[in-house]
């Protein structure tokens, strides 16, 4: 029985092969359905906080692959453990009625007991210490657009605690370099840094944004202002945090001036299109750019060269690590 509690119950080659067989599945999904390998299986979807992406795509997945789950909000519906029933009889009890238990949670050591005495295989729905099913998922796009893992350089900017966490070992599992970039009071558990000090240089811990950003192929951020707005801890954060955004200035410090050019006019041009439209840079062609500019969505003249370097730099590879960003805040703006 394999439990997924953390990135580092995973050996590499069982990464690959989950990415593996998700992108089977996905394609057979979008080819008209997957095969039922849940069918007569129920599976447990407790969670103890608030969940929109991770909730469905549990119930969704597991439903498409001819199972149940049943959703609990395990804050308020099981009711003999906030009675003071132990954790022990609740996990055994599930166990004995389902399949299988995803469980998102505060305490890693709350799910690792549970798992211990569950008798079925439980997978981390999200802890304060790790999030592997989030990092799978990316991983899994990460490989899609830039088609491996292995050799890219990986940075994460923000606090560093679960998705860290999960993200320096998932990456390093899957061959990239990482670099993870937080403020000093708030640096990726002492565990992570233990395991990802084993691959060299291949791994970096810095407190610069500008520095570990540089040379990027894949930039990735989380949410960090995590208390509730106008306490003194949010403040703190606030303050804490400055400067660990994911702005375009940070994204373009270490390029050269013609790229700080081209990543401006993709700003220019998305938000013409608003959030939409963020899919239609990759198929714009020069001529169409010229269209819209005599159509007056662009300004004219000057700004062709800058829209078909923009063109010709988010088709590249190159381009795509920064393009995703870019749209998002620049439709943002537009939305304003």
């Amino acid at each position: 029985m394999k439990h997924l509690l953390k990135m580092s119950d995973l050996t590499p080659g069982e990464v690959t092969h989950i990415l593996d067989v998700a992108d089977q599945l996905k394609a057979q999904q979008k080819a008209g359905g997957t095969p039922p390998l849940l069918a007569g299986k129920s599976v447990a979807l407790m969670f103890s906080k608030n969940s929109t992406r991770t909730r469905n795509s549990f119930e969704v997945g597991v439903y498409q692959l001819g199972g149940l789950g049943h959703y609990m909000n395990a804050a308020t519906e099981l009711q003999q453990s906030g009675r003071g029933e132990p954790l022990k009889d609740t996990a055994r009890v599930l166990g004995r009625y389902y399949d299988c238990v995803v469980w998102r949670t505060y305490r890693q050591c709350d799910l690792e007991e549970f798992a211990e005495l569950a008798g079925v295989p439980v997978i981390n729905g999200l802890t304060d210490y790790a999030h592997p099913c989030q990092v799978l998922a990316d991983l899994m796009t990460i490989r899609e657009r830039r088609g491996t893992l292995a050799g890219q350089k990986l940075c994460f900017v923000g606090d560093g605690s679960s998705m860290a966490n999960s993200l320096i070992v998932g990456g390093l599992l899957a061959g990239m370099s990482v670099t993870c970039v937080c403020p000093r009071d708030y640096r990726p558990a002492a565990d992570v840094v233990m395991f990802a000090h084993k691959y060299g240089e291949k791994f970096h811990l810095t407190t610069d944004p500008a520095e570990g950003v540089k040379d990027a192929d894949v930039v990735v951020t989380a949410v960090w202002n995590t208390a509730r707005p106008g306490t003194q801890d949010s403040e703190q954060r606030l303050r804490d945090f400055a400067g660990y955004q994911l702005t375009s200035s940070l994204l373009a410090a270490e390029l050269e001036a013609d790229y700080l050019i081209i990543l401006t006019a993709v700003e220019k041009v998305a938000i013409n299109f608003g959030r939409e439209n963020q899919e239609w840079l990759s198929d714009l062609t020069v001529d169409k750019a010229k269209e819209y500019i005599a159509q007056e969505q662009f300004a004219k003249g000057s700004m062709l060269p800058k829209i078909e370097a923009a063109i010709r730099f988010a088709q590249s590879g190159e381009g795509r690590r920064t393009l995703i960003t870019l749209l998002d805040k620049a439709a943002e703006r537009s939305e304003e």
